[in-house]
Protein backbone atom coordinates (compact mmCIF):
# COMPACT_ATOMS: atom_id res chain seq x y z
CA UNK A 1 0.00 0.00 0.00
CA UNK A 2 1.24 3.27 -0.88
CA UNK A 3 1.41 6.15 1.70
CA UNK A 4 1.42 9.39 0.00
CA UNK A 5 1.53 11.22 2.95
CA UNK A 6 3.50 10.13 6.01
CA UNK A 7 4.75 13.13 8.27
CA UNK A 8 6.55 10.77 10.57
CA UNK A 9 8.91 9.03 7.88
CA UNK A 10 11.81 10.93 8.44
CA UNK A 11 11.40 9.80 11.88
CA UNK A 12 10.50 6.61 10.90
CA UNK A 13 13.78 6.21 8.80
CA UNK A 14 16.02 7.82 11.35
CA UNK A 15 14.29 5.59 14.40
CA UNK A 16 15.63 2.53 11.35
CA UNK A 17 18.73 3.74 11.36
CA UNK A 18 19.49 3.11 14.79
CA UNK A 19 17.98 0.06 14.86
CA UNK A 20 20.08 -0.92 12.01
CA UNK A 21 23.66 0.44 13.81
CA UNK A 22 22.66 -0.95 16.97
CA UNK A 23 22.15 -4.29 15.20
CA UNK A 24 24.93 -4.41 12.62
CA UNK A 25 27.17 -1.40 13.46
CA UNK A 26 27.89 1.42 11.50
CA UNK A 27 29.28 -0.75 9.03
CA UNK A 28 25.72 -2.06 7.90
CA UNK A 29 24.23 0.83 7.71
CA UNK A 30 23.30 2.13 3.87
CA UNK A 31 20.03 3.68 2.36
CA UNK A 32 19.08 0.18 1.60
CA UNK A 33 19.34 -1.33 4.65
CA UNK A 34 17.60 1.66 6.61
CA UNK A 35 14.82 1.73 4.02
CA UNK A 36 14.32 -2.40 4.22
CA UNK A 37 14.15 -1.35 7.79
CA UNK A 38 11.42 1.48 7.87
CA UNK A 39 9.30 -0.19 5.62
CA UNK A 40 9.65 2.62 3.39
CA UNK A 41 10.75 3.23 -0.65
CA UNK A 42 14.63 3.21 -0.98
CA UNK A 43 14.02 6.91 -2.64
CA UNK A 44 12.45 8.29 0.50
CA UNK A 45 15.86 7.90 2.72
CA UNK A 46 17.82 9.71 -0.10
CA UNK A 47 14.95 12.37 -0.16
CA UNK A 48 15.28 13.08 3.45
CA UNK A 49 18.77 12.15 3.82
CA UNK A 50 21.33 12.89 1.01
CA UNK A 51 24.31 11.39 2.09
CA UNK A 52 24.23 9.13 4.59
CA UNK A 53 26.67 11.08 7.08
CA UNK A 54 23.20 13.51 6.98
CA UNK A 55 21.28 10.62 8.65
CA UNK A 56 23.83 9.72 11.09
CA UNK A 57 24.27 13.20 12.25
CA UNK A 58 20.17 13.16 12.56
CA UNK A 59 20.60 9.55 14.58
CA UNK A 60 23.75 10.45 16.85
CA UNK A 61 21.71 13.83 17.80
CA UNK A 62 18.76 11.60 18.46
CA UNK A 63 20.54 8.84 20.46
CA UNK A 64 22.44 12.08 22.29
CA UNK A 65 19.62 13.12 23.52
CA UNK A 66 18.91 10.46 26.94
CA UNK A 67 21.96 11.28 28.62
CA UNK A 68 21.65 15.24 28.59
CA UNK A 69 17.85 14.91 29.03
CA UNK A 70 18.44 13.24 32.02
CA UNK A 71 21.21 15.96 33.05
CA UNK A 72 18.85 18.87 32.18
CA UNK A 73 15.81 17.35 34.28
CA UNK A 74 17.72 16.81 37.16
CA UNK A 75 16.05 18.74 40.18
CA UNK A 76 19.39 18.65 42.09
CA UNK A 77 20.78 20.53 39.72
CA UNK A 78 18.41 23.24 40.13
CA UNK A 79 19.75 23.99 43.12
CA UNK A 80 22.10 25.71 44.44
CA UNK A 81 24.98 23.79 46.39
CA UNK A 82 23.87 20.76 44.66
CA UNK A 83 25.83 17.12 44.99
CA UNK A 84 27.55 17.52 41.63
CA UNK A 85 29.25 14.09 41.92
CA UNK A 86 26.63 12.25 43.66
CA UNK A 87 24.32 13.77 40.94
CA UNK A 88 25.89 12.29 37.89
CA UNK A 89 27.12 9.42 39.31
CA UNK A 90 23.50 8.50 40.09
CA UNK A 91 22.27 10.03 36.62
CA UNK A 92 24.89 7.93 34.95
CA UNK A 93 23.72 4.19 36.50
CA UNK A 94 20.29 4.90 35.53
CA UNK A 95 21.51 5.37 32.30
CA UNK A 96 23.66 2.47 32.21
CA UNK A 97 21.18 0.35 33.83
CA UNK A 98 18.03 1.48 31.36
CA UNK A 99 19.29 0.43 28.21
CA UNK A 100 22.78 -1.02 27.70
CA UNK A 101 22.12 -1.64 24.50
CA UNK A 102 21.16 1.54 23.58
CA UNK A 103 23.94 3.29 25.68
CA UNK A 104 26.51 1.01 23.52
CA UNK A 105 24.64 2.53 20.16
CA UNK A 106 25.14 6.07 21.67
CA UNK A 107 29.11 5.17 21.92
CA UNK A 108 29.36 3.69 18.56
CA UNK A 109 27.77 6.88 16.83
CA UNK A 110 29.76 9.35 18.93
CA UNK A 111 33.09 7.46 18.40
CA UNK A 112 32.45 7.83 14.59
CA UNK A 113 33.14 11.34 15.24
CA UNK A 114 36.80 10.34 15.08
CA UNK A 115 36.37 9.10 11.37
CA UNK A 116 33.19 10.95 10.29
CA UNK A 117 34.10 14.81 10.37
CA UNK A 118 30.16 15.51 9.29
CA UNK A 119 29.63 13.93 12.96
CA UNK A 120 31.69 16.02 15.20
CA UNK A 121 29.73 19.22 16.38
CA UNK A 122 27.00 16.84 17.05
CA UNK A 123 29.80 14.95 19.34
CA UNK A 124 30.37 18.28 20.55
CA UNK A 125 26.67 18.90 21.43
CA UNK A 126 26.22 16.61 23.62
CA UNK A 127 29.35 18.03 25.93
CA UNK A 128 28.30 21.70 25.21
CA UNK A 129 24.63 20.69 26.24
CA UNK A 130 25.92 19.05 29.97
CA UNK A 131 28.58 21.30 30.37
CA UNK A 132 25.32 24.14 30.26
CA UNK A 133 23.61 22.29 33.04
CA UNK A 134 27.19 22.14 35.30
CA UNK A 135 28.34 25.73 34.79
CA UNK A 136 26.43 27.20 37.35
CA UNK A 137 28.07 24.78 39.55
CA UNK A 138 31.46 25.16 39.20
CA UNK A 139 33.62 26.42 36.23
CA UNK A 140 34.04 25.31 32.47
CA UNK A 141 37.03 23.35 32.45
CA UNK A 142 35.81 21.83 35.64
CA UNK A 143 33.05 21.04 33.86
CA UNK A 144 34.43 19.47 31.23
CA UNK A 145 36.48 17.42 33.29
CA UNK A 146 33.68 16.35 34.78
CA UNK A 147 32.27 14.91 31.61
CA UNK A 148 35.72 13.43 30.06
CA UNK A 149 35.00 11.36 33.54
CA UNK A 150 31.82 10.29 33.13
CA UNK A 151 32.32 9.49 29.35
CA UNK A 152 35.74 7.26 30.55
CA UNK A 153 33.71 5.16 33.49
CA UNK A 154 30.91 4.74 31.09
CA UNK A 155 33.32 3.10 28.49
CA UNK A 156 35.37 0.92 30.89
CA UNK A 157 32.09 -0.45 32.06
CA UNK A 158 30.94 -1.27 27.80
CA UNK A 159 34.25 -2.61 27.31
CA UNK A 160 34.31 -4.38 30.37
CA UNK A 161 31.46 -5.75 30.54
CA UNK A 162 31.41 -4.79 34.00
CA UNK A 163 28.65 -3.97 36.27
CA UNK A 164 28.67 0.08 37.33
CA UNK A 165 29.60 0.94 40.65
CA UNK A 166 28.22 4.22 41.56
CA UNK A 167 29.85 4.99 44.88
CA UNK A 168 33.26 4.68 42.91
CA UNK A 169 32.02 6.93 39.93
CA UNK A 170 30.85 9.03 43.39
CA UNK A 171 34.01 9.22 44.87
CA UNK A 172 36.14 9.70 41.08
CA UNK A 173 33.94 12.60 40.17
CA UNK A 174 34.06 14.48 43.66
CA UNK A 175 37.83 14.44 43.51
CA UNK A 176 37.54 17.04 40.59
CA UNK A 177 34.72 19.49 42.72
CA UNK A 178 34.30 20.33 46.01
CA UNK A 179 31.96 19.03 48.46
CA UNK A 180 28.25 19.95 48.56
CA UNK A 181 27.46 22.13 51.10
CA UNK A 182 23.88 21.96 52.20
Amino acid sequence: MARRYDPERRQRIIDAALRVVGRTGIAGLSHRTVAAEADVPLGSTTYHFASLDELLVAALRQANEGFAREVRESAAFARPGCDIAGELARITGQWLARDRTGVELEYELYLAALRRPALRQVAAEWSDGVAEVLHPHTDPLTARALIALVDGICLQVLLTDGAYDEEYARRALARLVPPAVG
